[in-house]
């Protein structure tokens, strides 16, 4: 293993593979009563491996998530026709479509590739997609063609270009919000362009745009920013100075996701549907800050419950959208995480009680998750979609409460400056356990095996965190049903 990875990092290609040596791509808003999202890439290939090529294999946005339509492939002026990989290759590349040229490209050749096709509106969802009349979103991944490496140990997946510009083509009375910095604005008819620099430090492109109004107009403003269908029917000023400074305690404690991020956006998404059938309001996390649909809106900006909810999905951008929890990790990260950091948020602003207190809550939900509970209690990492409602509270109530025990075992200060770390070095990798488990085990200088083995991989509480805040939990529960 150590000599592949020598060899792997010599510059001279040891395998055929070839490298992305620009790229281009533009995003068009077509309005009408059927709108549209066209998608138009440009590549410039270069083979840079030890063999010519006679294909290249390409994974295209998922055809049922975003109604894709009309794809067209072009190399070198002649068509290429999509077709499915071998067999043999399809469970190592879910997805992928292999693209054979009409003549074999050679060593050192360089090569076009241009990628045509069309998103219509889905039928459902509109987490990482979602498209009317009005509004579009477009998430961090999955909308763009990936290009895959040739099918050999030691080749290269091709990179992004160290610097890439690509354009949003929208109506004008649009306003966007997009990945990158802003390298200029067109007017061209009815319509604008935008068009954004990405740096090799930047991660995926998102867009989102819409008809919207926004809550503050002062570009020199730190608040947080609402877009809106409507004029908001209260004033925010209160909930964007409280989002900001939670988006400020974020950055502080886990380092700055996106530098050209300066302030959170809660844009309304009125396709965004909740996961829960009991509650309308739905809330998601996207890099730029969170969507919101309009049953969240009416429950009031100034609202408890609405404005802890957006906190928790601006926990979720720096633990989603800078690193993607391995699927086996969903819980353990992908929830534990951000709503480990809301505690973070909470104690910034009102001390060890606040902390404390949402300790407490947790450790309450996870007692009466348990109570109901039918069968035996599986570990965090067990946990899967099938499973319960209660375990799945369990779960969700025992993933952040991990880090709470690292905190009170090695320090709050080390413990985040570990997930920091990991944010910066594993920017839009896939991150497992053992992956953040390394990264607060550099700066705590600590083994800490057997509290990610007791949280993660046991069930139950660990006693020495119940003799911690089990009586207080006891206490503050009692203490509500009183009030009840």
């Amino acid at each position: 293993m150590a000599l592949l990875l020598g060899m792997s990092a010599c510059a001279v290609p040891l395998a055929p593979q070839y490298q992305i040596v620009k790229q281009t791509f533009e995003i068009r808003f077509v309005p009408g009563a059927n709108p549209e999202i066209k998608i138009h890439s440009v590549y410039t290939l270069q083979n840079n491996g030890t063999a010519d090529l006679d294909f290249i294999d390409v994974v295209f946005p998922p055809a049922k998530v975003y109604s894709r339509a009309n794809l067209t492939v072009e190399s070198e002026g002649q068509s290429l026709t999509p077709a499915d990989l071998p067999l043999e290759y399809q469970q190592d590349s879910p997805g992928a479509q292999r693209l054979k040229f009409p003549s074999r490209w050679r060593q050192k050749e360089t090569r076009d590739l241009t990628i045509d096709y069309a998103f219509a509106p889905p039928s459902a969802g509109g987490r990482d997609f979602a498209l009317d009349r009005e509004t579009f979103h477009l998430a961090a991944r999955g909308w763009l063609p990936i290009l895959l490496r040739p099918n050999h140990i030691l080749a290269d997946t091709p990179a992004r270009p160290e610097n890439l510009t690509y354009a949003v083509r929208v109506p004008s009375d649009f306003t966007v919000l997009a990945r990158g910095s802003l390298a200029s604005r067109k007017q061209d008819g009815t319509d604008t362009i935008y068009r954004f620099e990405l740096r090799k430090q930047d991660l995926g492109p998102y867009v989102v745009a819409g008809h919207y109004l926004t809550s503050n107009q002062d570009k020199k403003s730190t608040n947080a920013v609402f877009w809106t269908m409507k004029q908001l029917p209260q004033n925010s000023s209160p909930t964007d100075n409280r989002l900001a400074v939670a988006w400020t305690v974020l950055q502080k404690n886990f380092g700055a996701v996106d530098k050209q991020a300066g302030v959170p956006y809660i844009v309304e998404a009125p396709a965004l549907q909740a996961g829960d059938a009991s509650d309308e309001a739905a809330y998601s996390a996207f890099p730029g800050g969170v969507f919101i649909n309009s049953a969240a809106l009416n429950l009031g900006v100034t609202n408890e419950v609405f404005v802890e909810r957006v906190e928790r999905g601006l926990a979720r951008t720096w633990f989603d959208d800078a690193m993607q929890p391995a699927p086996f990790a969903a819980l353990a990260l992908g929830d534990g995480l951000p709503s480990y950091a809301t505690i973070v948020m909470d104690q910034t602003a009102g001390g060890d009680v606040a902390r404390r207190k949402r300790i407490v809550a947790l450790l309450n939900s996870y007692d009466d998750a348990r109570a109901k509970l039918t069968t035996p209690e599986k570990s965090v990492v067990a946990t899967v979609p099938e499973n319960s409602l209660e375990q799945h509270r369990i779960a969700e109530a025992k993933a952040p409460l991990l880090f709470i025990a690292l905190e009170d075992a090695a320090g709050a200060a080390p413990v985040r400056s570990g997930l920091a770390q990991a944010i910066q070095l594993l920017r839009g990798k896939e991150v497992s356990v053992n992956d953040i488990r390394a990264a607060i085990e550099f700066t705590t200088a600590k083994n800490l095996s057997e509290p990610f083995r007791a949280w993660l991989y046991n069930p139950g509480i660990p006693s020495d965190f119940r003799s911690r805040y089990g009586p207080s939990a006891e206490n503050e529960k009692a203490k509500l049903e009183k009030g009840n």
